[in-house]
This record gives structure tokens, sequence and C-alpha cells, in this order.
């Protein structure tokens, strides 16, 4: 019996030792992850005060001066893109898309540590990810249902209930501790397969990645020397990102498993692969390393692949710095594409009303408006008066279905749209547009407290012009 003890205690041992020289091999191979915290200043302080103050301010301007004329004209229902309180104080967004199994959830849990612990993402060679992951900060560790997650109306994700139960219930938020997701959230999104039809997902997939793209402040691409071919849907994905261009890093992930020389050519083929996806003069920035964990593959460009990643923790880091500025410019331009709608439904209106008579059918002398805008001058009065620019019209295209759902009769010209103690919408927002945003983004720039004015506060008795009236 004794005998039979010590063998047990001796097989014990055997194990436990085992499992230490497994742990301290483990720890020698992985990759040391202080550059992280350096480069992305996570031990430094945040002016809460002054950010609070300013996302206030900013919340005010755009209640009080952009969302009246958005109301008054449905400029939701032209562009589907309604912006809440959730967005406007939502931290910065980094999306990560791609080919299945190229990394992206590695990536993730390289740059938060979570490798080894329960709570990292799950990884594979094949198909892991088949919901949309946001990884965002919280007290604790929890995971979150997409239908929670769109029905709480302090968070920014309540407008995806439009894309129906079925993505919903493909839509999943983790909430933990951790410095760097204080500052930015992180999605996480499905592989691209292209023997995959879209209807099979069971959701419209390019929809909901239209969505997170138009809110995103940076986006990964990530590919790996395996999957450079381009196929439907990743040639649809890039359709969708033009015009973001500035956000797009190209990311060729898994790079130290390949020679130097093989890795150049493969760099080669992802730019020949993507050039006709990419219509710019100046292609995006690709970095070239492998995002996971452990060190290197011996005898590969390490000095190189550390550097890229350096340079691309860098990039995160300046997004997560200029967070609020950025803030302040897309609401801005968010206001100048209301303040162009405002004035060529304004446009509409007048013509119509210019083309009646009495004894004219309104079904076809709007018709005529709507179908054949440059014969009305719509759009060229509109460049002519207010001096904006012919690259921010939008389609005239659109304005057809605009007006097929919301008659004209049902807006009233920007004249009419004033009132003593609100002012006139078109003076709000030109006031926001060329004065109060881009004061308030001086303010930050150098330093001083965004606090409201006595006069911003109080109006200082000031009675409000309407420029249309006649004297």
């Amino acid at each position: 019996m004794k005998g039979i003890v010590s063998v047990c205690c001796f097989v014990s041992l055997l194990v436990l030792a085992a499992a230490e020289e497994e742990e301290e091999v483990l720890t020698s191979i992985l990759r040391d992850r202080s550059h992280i915290e350096e480069t992305l200043r996570l031990d430094s302080e945040e002016p809460a005060g002054d950010y609070a103050a300013a996302l206030q301010r900013l919340r005010k301007i755009y209640h009080s001066s952009i969302k009246p004329m958005e109301q008054a004209y449905k400029y939701n229902e032209l562009r589907q893109h309604e912006i809440s309180d959730g967005e406007i104080t939502s931290k910065p967004m980094v999306l990560f898309l791609g080919p299945w199994s190229v990394g992206k959830s590695s990536m993730i849990n390289y740059l938060l540590g979570l490798q080894d612990t329960p709570y990292q993402l799950y990884t594979g060679a094949e198909p892991t990810t088949s919901e949309f992951t946001v990884i965002m900060h919280g007290e604790k560790v929890r995971s979150i249902e997409g239908i929670v997650m769109a029905a709480d109306s302090s968070r920014s994700f309540s407008p995806l209930e439009k894309f129906g139960q079925n993505f919903l219930e493909k839509l999943v938020g983790i909430e933990m501790p951790h410095k760097l997701l204080e500052r930015v959230t992180f999605v996480d999104t499905p592989g691209i397969i292209e023997n995959r039809k879209q209807q099979e997902r069971g959701y419209p997939f390019n929809d909901v990645c239209q969505w997170f793209i138009d809110r995103a402040d940076l986006i990964f691409v990530v590919f790996d020397p395996t999957k450079l071919d381009v196929g439907l849907e990743l040639e649809m994905l890039f359709r969708q990102l033009k015009g973001r261009e500035s956000q797009i890093r190209i990311i060729l992930n898994k790079a130290d498993n390949l020679a130097t020389q093989d890795l150049m050519r493969v760099y080669g083929a992802l730019f020949w692969s993507l050039a006709p996806l990419i219509n710019v003069t100046e292609p995006p920035r690709v970095y070239v390393s492998s995002f996971w964990p452990y060190e290197y593959a011996p005898d590969t460009s390490r000095d190189l692949f550390k550097r890229e990643e350096i340079s691309l923790l860098e990039d995160l880091n300046q997004v997560i710095e200029n967070r609020l500025e950025n803030k302040i410019a897309f609401i801005r331009q968010h206001g100048i594409r209301v303040r162009i709608h405002g004035l060529l439904v304004d446009r509409y209106v007048q013509t119509f009303k210019d083309k009646m008579s009495f004894f004219s059918d309104p079904e076809l002398v709007f018709k005529e408006i709507v179908d054949d805008p440059d014969k009305f001058y719509i759009f060229k009065s509109i460049l002519a008066k207010t001096n904006v620019s012919k690259f921010d019209l939008p389609n005239r295209d659109a304005y057809r279905d605009f007006f097929g759902i919301n008659p004209v009769g049902g807006f009233k010209q920007l004249s009419a749209q004033c009132s003593y103690m609100g002012g006139c919408l078109l003076d709000k927002i030109e006031k926001a547009i060329t004065h109060e945003l881009p004061t308030l983004l001086s303010s930050i720039s150098s330093g001083k407290n965004p606090t409201l004015s006595s006069c911003e506060a109080t109006g200082c008795g000031e009675k409000p012009k309407n420029r249309y009236r006649r004297h």
C-alpha cells in the first residue's frame, strides 16, 4: 500500500514538474509587450474634466443648431444615418475586416494581452468568428447579447435593430476592465468566405459592414500570405470602403511564416490584387508583421517586424489622442450635409410653388421637377447662392426616392422656419458650421476649457433675425 502511495506521489510530482516546465517554456517564447503600453501611453492620465466639458458643448451645438434642421427636412430618410448621444460620446472605434483565419481575433488578443486567459477571443485555423464582436470597457468581465446592446439607448448600437433579429443574434458585446479599452473600442467581424452566398448568413452582411465602416475611426483590413485572392465579397467590401482611404490600414499578417525573398513576392502580389480595388493616387499604408503574442520565427526580419508593429501602434495612438478633434470634425461634416439637404429641399419646394397654377396637376408638375432638376437649376442655384462645393452635393436620383416617400407639400420653406425665441434654422446651422464648431476645435487645440460663455448661456438679450423677411 505504501508503495502505491509513493508511486502516486512520484507521478504527481512528475506532472507538476512537467506543467511548471511547460509554463516556463511558454513564458520564454512569449514576446515582450512593454512597447505596446509605452507607444499607446496607457500609464498616462487623461484630463477627464476638459474632455467631458468639450463633449457637453459638442452635444449642445448638435441638438440646438443641427438637429432641428435635420428633423424638419427628414435628413435621416435620405442618408439613413441618425446621430445619437451615444454616438457623440462613444470612444473611437477600430474595425477589423478581412478573410477568414487571417489573425484578426489573434491580433485583438495580442493588443489586449488576453492570450491564455479565460477571456481570450477564440481563434483557430478554421473560420471561427461567426459574430460581430464588440470589445469595450466595463467594470467587470461580462458578455452582452446583441438584443440588449440594441435596446440600450446609452450605447451607440441602437440603430442596428433595423438589420433584424437574425443579425442581433450574431451580435455580441464583451465588456472588460482594461486601460486600452477605456480609450478605444474594438470590433471583430466574421471573416469573408468567398464560396458562401451572402443570403446564407441570414442577414444583410454588406449593409452591416457599411454601418460599422461609416462609424469607424480606424479600419484594419487584415490578410495573410495564403489568402490574397480577391473574390466578389472582398471586392464588394472595398467598394464600401471608398471615400475612407485615409482610415484604412492594410495588414499583411503572419509575415514571419515566410523567408525574406518569398515575403517580397507576397507583398507585391498583395498590391497587384488590391490595385484595381483602390483607385487612389496614394495607396493605404501596408504593415508587414506577425501580430500575435509569440516570438517571431527564427531567421526572419525581426527588427523590421518590430518597427512595423510600433508604427501601427503609433497610428492607433494618434486616433486615440485626436478622438475629440475627429468627433468635432465628424459633427461639422454632418452639419454641412444637413445644411445642403435643407437648401435643396427648400429649392424643390420653391420651384414647385412657382410652377403651380390653378389648373395644374400637382403630381405631374412635381414629377417633371424631380425627374429633371437640372432643367429648373435646382442644384446649380444652390452652388451659386450658398458657395457650396459641387463635390458635397448628393446624388440627384436620391431625391426622387426621397420625395416618393415624403410629399413635397409636407415641407415648409426655409423662410418659414423661423421663430422669435428659437431663431432661424438656417442661421443656427450656418453659425454652428462657420463659428461654433471651429471655435470649439481651436479651444481644444490651444488647451482652453471649452465651457459655455455667458452670452451662449443667456443669449445676451439678442433678438433672432429673419434673414428672409422683407423690410
